[in-house]
């Protein structure tokens, strides 16, 4: 069976939206992209680092069918972000206490050097070192997200890359400033997002296929974004074509913010 591979932050997540409501969950992009995947059909794991605080975390029931073999645990805390959300569910701003989190690109090129999976996303946000890792993978079938506080930044690490990758996922914010920084005409794929408004695919930077998410009462806007990546690729590795796989992701996510988020390990 084919396997992919997310490399990224697994966190606790303090969020702040736009009515006044805060809450605190598991987060980070790559428990939700590899939950999505996998909820999806495509075996998935995160590699990640993780502190002794998030240690439950295989015995966590919301994650009974996720292969977290590429979860290493170490001492002090975990990755914790605050969160600060528009009303479309887009993260203005982030706040960051980086914890075990800062040992996360020797992890990721640990496993690079020692594991095979079939594909690899990589999401490009602090404090992974992009270059370091995605000079790893240029040979291997690899995707990218960014995160917009820190994508000027980390699109251009990635830049040397970004024409290997097999696809790019961004919101329309973080869309403008990769647009700004790299032609995206070289770019085989792009899927781009924005809130309730239609979900974007451009091929070599022409518009090929959009979906319009399903109108809904959201409740968790946290990972709206990540459950479309895993979704995405999940459909396409089953062989679904670039606009069905687009609308199978975009009911994904509409789906995952009308459900409850994710609770930190032990709690009620």
């Amino acid at each position: 069976m084919a396997r992919l591979a997310v490399i990224g932050n697994i966190s606790i997540d303090h969020r702040v939206y736009i009515d006044g409501r805060r809450g605190a969950a598991l987060g980070g992009a790559a428990l939700h992209i590899a939950l999505a995947a996998t909820r999806a059909g495509l075996a998935a794991r995160p590699v990640s680092l993780i502190g002794t605080d998030l240690a439950g975390l295989n015995a966590h029931p919301q994650l009974a069918r996720l292969d977290l073999t590429g979860v290493a645990t170490t001492t002090g805390a975990s990755a914790s972000f605050t969160l600060t959300y528009d009303a479309d569910g887009n993260v203005t701003r982030t706040d960051a206490d980086y914890g075990a989190a800062t040992g996360l690109t020797s992890h990721a090129l640990r496993h690079l050097a020692n594991q095979h999976d079939d594909a690899y996303h990589v999401c490009c946000r602090h404090p992974l070192e992009v270059a370091r890792v995605l000079h790893a993978l240029p040979s291997r079938r690899f995707s990218l997200d960014f995160t917009l506080p820190s994508a000027p930044m980390n699109i251009a690490a990635a830049t040397p890359y970004l024409p290997q990758a097999g696809a790019v996922f961004v919101n329309s914010a973080e869309y403008e400033v990769l647009a700004g920084l790299f032609p995206v005409a070289s770019l085989a794929v792009i899927v781009v997002s924005d809130g309730p408004r239609p979900t974007r695919l451009l091929r070599r930077g022409r518009l090929v296929t959009t979906t319009t998410p399903p109108t809904t009462a959201a409740v968790e806007l946290a990972g709206a974004g990540d459950t479309l990546t895993g979704t995405f690729l999940a459909s396409r590795a089953a062989g679904l074509d670039e606009a069905s796989a687009l609308r199978e992701a975009v009911a994904a996510a509409s789906s995952h913010t009308t459900g409850p988020a994710l609770t930190l390990p032990g709690a009620d």
